[in-house]
Order: structure tokens, then C-alpha cells, then sequence
């Protein structure tokens, strides 16, 4: 297991991103190896996006998240069901063959407590020469498992979900990681630059390994120092940007954990931590949108929960949306940029921003139904002729597209599905108590002598009283205070302090090029 501790003068928590995520669907699924090719394409024009190391060969991830490819998996020799009766994905194991042998063992005992069983394992051709040394280093031994025996179709996503987890949390090794395991998807990634992907892996350069979708990610160390685990796509999500919220998102999800229920995963209890330790704040997101999607939520209902839009005068959306979020307010609190997050299941891919839109990112439409989505324009070449629709993803809405149904689904069409699916105004005007609303018929003095002497006394200044205690005592509302605080430590001072002086808040500020001239100029 990969952990996040302070090793010497190093601290993983200041590490900072600067990632490339784009995204290329056949709108109605056709699959072909020219979408692979093109999709890996995107992501070497991404190259300035991720890092290198010091020998300008030591990639700090990369990766690309793809269909499964069923005709290129029986062209290998392995005699897999038919397309969607099985389950499959890597599996990152540590070289050495006992330990190997162990973890292999632990799985072979969870994948048979369901019922099925570990097929076939095939050792996934790679080409380690193009590594730098420091990938190759911790390089792990790379197998494909396949999992059979399925006799639930339905449920199959839900079961190989709950395998992982459970394998998960029996397997502590830094050398263990599933990449992915699925029987709609499969993620190719490593501790690689954007060019070596193609290199590294041969399989995506076979004629038959086709896809109608493909994800891909540059990596430039997001708030993690590089490993090969942590490289992107994750299992359902890439992200660009990092999550400003990710301690109090993480404790939360936590603390909850207790109380949680899902009829369709059964005993929780048996899959936690929900949140996989040790991992960045990408991967953490990722695990808590699969777990909603695994509870029986759909794509845009766990992303709109997660990461839900600000709504004022210049975004007015429907009441009963407001209602929507309310709701899910009291259950998950927002989930923090600046982030944008491409997103798929091997059936719908899309994408979306967070409520402050500081990540952004482009789609184009052509006129043979490709989109094309990404962190930046120019990553595929076109004729202005061939497309049909370009525009940009906004803050805090969602572009879908359904693949098997050939359909692109809008914002406005998901937010109204979402907000009328239930009646949640009636939930929250039948359950809500308003606290303004309640009197206990006593009437208090708040009159206090010597009131100015008191504020002296305790270390208020005018500062404090004008711009903190009146606004809150005559709206209620929080204080409005520049971010910057210049002021010497209380920690320092031979002064008395009051005590919330001693504290600071935690933020992360960060902003796009653009932005930041704009506000210069």
C-alpha cells in the first residue's frame, strides 16, 4: 500500500498537478482501431501536460481507459464467453514470485466466494526498455485476469465491484494494485510519459483491439509523488484539476461509513474503507462515484451529487432542481475544484466542471458522429468542414453521451430527469425543520456592561467587530474577508491572542494562465 507520509523534508500533501484529460466516442458505439489510434493520438499531443524525470524517460503517468476488446481477447487464444458474460481487467503484482503467489491465492479465494472463478491469467506483453530507470525500478510484473461462471448478467459490474473490495482490503502490498476489473471496460496506464503508452503496451497497437470509447490521461503528479498505481484513468473517472476539499470530503465519507446501507451491495460492512487509503484525491473521488453507481445510482446522478453547480442570478435553474440539491446537500457535501472530470462506464462517457469552471475544457462534434473532448484544442487535427458542433464544457453541468443509444444528453435534459425523478420539495417540506421558525416564548436581555471595555479586554480589534461580529449579528451570514492574511503568527507574539487567531484556514488558490492575466491586465 502506497502511503502518504513525510519522508525527510518531503511531503507528499504539497505536491500540486497540472494534468491533460481528453476523451474520443463514437456517438454510436462502432467500434474500430482507428478511434484507439486516434484516442492515443490525443494523448500524445497532451505530452506538455504530464512531467518527466530527470533522465527525460520516467513518465509520471499516464494511461488510456477503453471497451473491452473481445474479438482482439479470442484472436489471443483465450476461449472467453460471449461478449459481456465475463469479467476482466490488470492486475499490478509485485515481481516476486512467492508474494506473488499469495496475492494470487487471496483473489482465486474472494472470486470463488462469489461463485466464479479465475479463468484464465495472461501475462500482458510489455516493452520495459523504454522505460527510464526510475519506472523500472518499481516497475510491477503485469497480468489480465479473466474472470467466468457468470450466471447473473445484470448484476455482473456489482459483483466483480465487490470482489475488488474485498481483495482489497485482505492485500496490503505496495506492489498490489487492480487496475481495473469490469465486463464493460479495461485501463491501460503506468508510471509512463504520454509517448510511451503506445510503446509500452503492444496490445494497443494490434489491428484488432478496438473500442468505441476511449479516455485518456497526462499526468503531471497529482498531489501524490508518482507511482504506478496512481497513474489515470481510474475505474470510472479522469480528472483534471485536484479536489481543494479532499480532507473534509475523505473525513466525512469516513464518518459515514457507519450508517451506511445499500440494499444492491449488501453488507457494507464487507467492502470498507470505501475510500482506499494511501491514494490521491483523484482516486478517492473515483472510489466514492463508483460506490454511489454500485449502490444503483446512475452516472449523472452520482457526479451531480458529488460535484453540483452554484446557481444565482446569472445561472437560474428550476426550483424543483434547487430542491434536488438541497437534498443531496444534507447527504454529501460538494466535492471541491478546480477539477474538470471526464467520465465513463463502457456504456456513457462525458463530461463535466466544477461549480467554478477553473479547468477548463472543449468538445467538438463531427459529421461522421465522433466527439472529441479535451483539456485544450488542437489535439486532433480536422478540417473546419468536417465538424459539426464545437463548443465547451460549463461550470457545473453535464455533457453525456449514451452509446448504445446513438444519443447525446445535455444538461438541461439530465438536471430535469434528475430533479423530477423524485419528489424532493415534498421531502424536504414535510422533513425539514426550520430553525427560525421555532420560539420558546422567553425573552432575553443581551445588553452587557461595560461592552466596550470587555472587547479591550478578550483582544478584539475594530477589524474584528466591523467586518466579523456586526455583519453576523445583524444577517447572520459569514464574514466576506480578503483569502491573504499578511499578519504576523499569533503563535510569535508576546501578546495576548485570542484563540482563533492561533488557527488558519486551509485553501488551496489556483488559477488558469488566462485568468491570471486577465486579472493583471
Amino acid at each position: 500500500m502506497v502511503k502518504r507520509e513525510q519522508n525527510g523534508l518531503y511531503n507528499a500533501t504539497n505536491e500540486h498537478d497540472a494534468c491533460g484529460v481528453g476523451m474520443v466516442v463514437n456517438i454510436h458505439g462502432n467500434k474500430s482501431h482507428e478511434l484507439v489510434d486516434s484516442a492515443l493520438k490525443v494523448l500524445e499531443n497532451m505530452r506538455h501536460r504530464g512531467a518527466e524525470g530527470a533522465d527525460n524517460k520516467t513518465g509520471d503517468g499516464a494511461g488510456i481507459m477503453l471497451q473491452i476488446p473481445h474479438e482482439f481477447i479470442l484472436l489471443q487464444g483465450i476461449p472467453v464467453p460471449e461478449k459481456g458474460k465475463y469479467g476482466t481487467g490488470l492486475v499490478f503484482l509485485p515481481k516476486d514470485e512467492k508474494e506473488q503467489a499469495g496475492i494470487l491465492s487471496i483473489m482465486i479465494e474472494e472470486i470463488e466466494r462469489e461463485g466464479l472463478t479465475l479463468m484464465h491469467l495472461r501475462n500482458v506483453p510489455t516493452n520495459p526498455d523504454c522505460l527510464g530507470k526510475d519506472a523500472r525500478a518499481t516497475e510491477p510484473d503485469i497480468k489480465q485476469v479473466f474472470i467466468t461462471g457468470v450466471t447473473d448478467v445484470e448484476n455482473l459490474e456489482r459483483t466483480l465491484y465487490i470482489i475488488r473490495k474485498k481483495i482489497e482490503k485482505r492485500v496490503r502490498h505496495k506492489d498490489f494494485y487492480i487496475v481495473s476489473l469490469s465486463g464493460k471496460n479495461i485501463i491501460y496506464k503506468g508510471m509512463l510519459s504520454s509517448m510511451q503508452v503506445r510503446e509500452y503496451f503492444p496490445d494497443l497497437t494490434q489491428p484488432y483491439f478496438t473500442s468505441g470509447l476511449a479516455l485518456v490521461h497526462s499526468r503531471f503528479s497529482t498531489n501524490t509523488f508518482p507511482t504506478w498505481s496512481l497513474a489515470q484513468p481510474f475505474r470510472l473517472l479522469a480528472h483534471n484539476g485536484e479536489i481543494n476539499t479532499i480532507r473534509g470530503n475523505r473525513g466525512w465519507m469516513e464518518a459515514r461509513e457507519s450508517v451506511l446501507s445499500s440494499p444492491a451491495l449488501r453488507d457494507i460492512k464487507a467492502i470498507r474503507p470505501i475510500i482506499q487509503p494511501g491514494m490521491s484525491d483523484s482516486a478517492s473521488l473515483d472510489n466514492v462515484l463508483e460506490f454511489f453507481v454500485m449502490s444503483g445510482l446512475s452516472l449523472p446522478h452520482a457526479m451531480a451529487m458529488l460535484v453540483p453547480e452554484s446557481f444565482n442570478d446569472k445561472n437560474p435553474i428550476s426550483e424543483e432542481l434547487k430542491a434536488f440539491y438541497e437534498y443531496h446537500s444534507i447527504l454529501m457535501e460538494p466535492w471541491d475544484g478546480p477539477a474538470a472530470l471526464l467520465f465513463s462506464d463502457g456504456r456513457f462517457a462525458g463530461g463535466m466542471l466544477d461549480r467554478n469552471g477553473l479547468r477548463p475544457a472543449r468538445y467538438l462534434i463531427t459529421n461522421n458522429d465522433m466527439m472529441v473532448v479535451a483539456s485544450e484544442v488542437g489535439v486532433m487535427d480536422f478540417e473546419p468542414g468536417e465538424i459539426k458542433e464545437k463548443g465547451r464544457l460549463q461550470p457545473g453541468k453535464i455533457l453525456m453521451i449514451d452509446t448504445e443509444q446513438g444519443k447525446i444528453y445535455y444538461d438541461g435534459e439530465l438536471k430535469e430527469q434528475l430533479a423530477s425523478a423524485r419528489p424532493y420539495r415534498t421531502w424536504l417540506s414535510t422533513n425539514r425543520i426550520e430553525l427560525d421558525t421555532l420560539k420558546s416564548g422567553r425573552k432575553i436581555d443581551n445588553r452587557i456592561a461595560g461592552y466596550d471595555r470587555m472587547l479591550r479586554t478578550f483582544g478584539f480589534s475594530r477589524e474584528d467587530i466591523e467586518r466579523t461580529l456586526i455583519p453576523m449579528c445583524n444577517t447572520g451570514a459569514e464574514p466576506v474577508a480578503s483569502m491573504g492574511n499578511d499578519t504576523p503568527l499569533a503563535v510569535l507574539s508576546d501578546k495576548p491572542q485570542l484563540l482563533f487567531n492561533y488557527f488558519r484556514q486551509q485553501f488551496a488558490q489556483v488559477t488558469n494562465p488566462a485568468i491570471d492575466l486577465s486579472v493583471k491586465n
